[in-house]
């Protein structure tokens, strides 16, 4: 279930590779794309490739799997790291899509979303699901109507509030890649396949929305 690649490089070019296929499919089949990106440190890399891809960016719409509430030009912005990473090049063409406390109508207009890219924490956090957050049990409600939850300062790293797409939308997706590195974070893999209790484990128990692990050492 774990892709393995020898370097961050080789994760790079296999994760763009198939985002892109997964982008083009969605543009040849209905004339438009949606994009849901992440922050983090893996994603950097993809982004500079998929930056580059040849597709009609006109028509792909891009947003956030979740984002800190601090500055627009803080480096703790995911969105920041969009605007130096992706959204460059050819990919400034494409729709963005911030993730703010109106954006819910204009999600749900991009369902379902043809490609998410996911990060996950050592705790099992994907997006903004934050084990002990006080939100998180309405957030990972699978049957729930919201798109969007709202964590309030105090969970994860660093400690800020944060917005995230909830379980339920996560799961109106054509194809979820999760981005990984590292044993410690293989281990957690390990651990939610074998029931530990992880946000994680619900993208993996769930059979709606398929998922690619990418996973190198370093």
């Amino acid at each position: 279930m774990i892709e393995t690649y020898a370097s961050s490089a080789n994760l790079a070019d296999a994760a763009a590779d198939a985002i892109e296929a997964a982008l083009q499919g969605a543009l040849d089949a209905r004339g438009r794309a949606s994009l849901v990106a992440t922050g983090g440190r893996s994603p950097g890399p993809v982004y500079d490739r998929l930056s580059r891809a040849d597709l009609n960016w006109r028509k792909v719409a891009v947003t956030l799997s979740d984002e800190r509430q601090v500055d627009a030009a803080s480096p703790a912005s995911n969105a920041r790291l969009l605007r130096e990473r992706l959204l460059v090049g050819r990919a400034a063409m494409a729709r963005f899509l911030p993730l703010t406390d109106y954006a819910e109508p204009a999600l749900r207009q991009l369902l379902p979303f043809d490609a998410v890219i996911l990060g996950m924490g050592e705790d099992g956090h994907v997006a903004s699901l934050i084990p002990g957050s006080p939100v998180l049990d309405e957030a990972m409600d699978p049957a729930g109507e919201r798109l969007l939850a709202e964590s309030p300062a105090g969970w994860g790293s660093p400690p800020v509030a944060r917005i995230t797409l909830t379980l339920a939308a996560l799961l109106q997706s054509r194809a979820l890649f999760l981005l990984i590195a590292g044993e410690a974070k293989r281990q957690v893999i390990a651990d939610a396949q074998a029931g530990a209790d992880l946000p994680v484990r619900a993208l993996l128990d769930q059979g709606v929305a398929p998922v690619r692990i990418f996973w190198t050492l370093n």
